[in-house]
């Protein structure tokens, strides 16, 4: 089993997961603006600077299944309140290996750091770059663990055109590392479109961020 969050992430975008065995591994934070939790099949990882036995007495006092107990509500609450986090969803992880020649679509990058997706983007990243589309826009940055992280926005006028799928994939062309993306799984819109582009469901993640 690795050793360190940034150790599990790549072993699970080379499709090499924790042991399904029921367990759950607590490791340190990579920085301190991102703790939470990551569930892969039967094996949960929680990623914290707090005392690992909190962690562990913690979830053993769940009366619920111990394969959910990581994301169980009352652990994410009393995560929440043992830290002072705050929290959002959990969502869908999913991951792309990068590919070869350019985007499927043109580009332009926005280099404005005032504009509205990145200020927004670099309160949950680092080194971010953000392009535009017609109709829409990409962003890259580092995210959870130094890993490559994509989001995407369609305006409302162009949706249905497929240009979600065509920036997710152009993530991909202006990568050289694995691409990582965080969707809410009740953002069918979004999951079809990542999945077309060709990213891979690895788990779930509850992502718990400074207040």
């Amino acid at each position: 089993m690795p050793d360190s969050l940034r150790e599990i992430l790549d072993a699970a975008a080379r499709g090499v997961f924790p042991p399904a065995d029921g367990g759950t591994t607590v490791v340190r934070q990579h920085a301190h603006r991102d703790a939470g939790v990551l569930a892969f099949t039967a094996h949960s990882v929680v990623f914290t600077d707090e005392d690992p036995r909190w962690v562990r007495e913690t979830l053993h006092c769940l009366d619920c299944d111990a394969l959910a107990a990581a994301m169980n509500p009352r652990f994410l609450a009393a995560f929440m309140e043992r830290t002072g986090r705050t929290h959002d969803t959990i969502d869908l992880l999913s991951v792309a290996t990068p590919l070869p020649g350019a985007p499927p679509l043109t580009l332009r990058e926005i280099d404005d750091p005032g504009h509205p997706r990145v200020v927004r983007a670099r309160t949950r990243r680092d080194d971010v770059r953000v392009w535009a589309a017609d109709g829409g826009v990409l962003v890259l940055g580092r995210g959870i663990a130094g890993r490559l992280e994509t989001a995407v926005e369609v305006d409302e006028e162009a949706r249905h055109r497929g240009l979600g799928r065509a920036l997710v994939s152009a993530a991909r062309h202006l990568a050289a590392e694995p691409v990582w993306a965080q969707v809410a799984p009740g953002n069918a819109r979004s999951l079809r479109a990542f999945q077309a582009a060709g990213y891979r469901p690895v788990g779930a993640e509850a992502l718990l961020v400074s207040a």
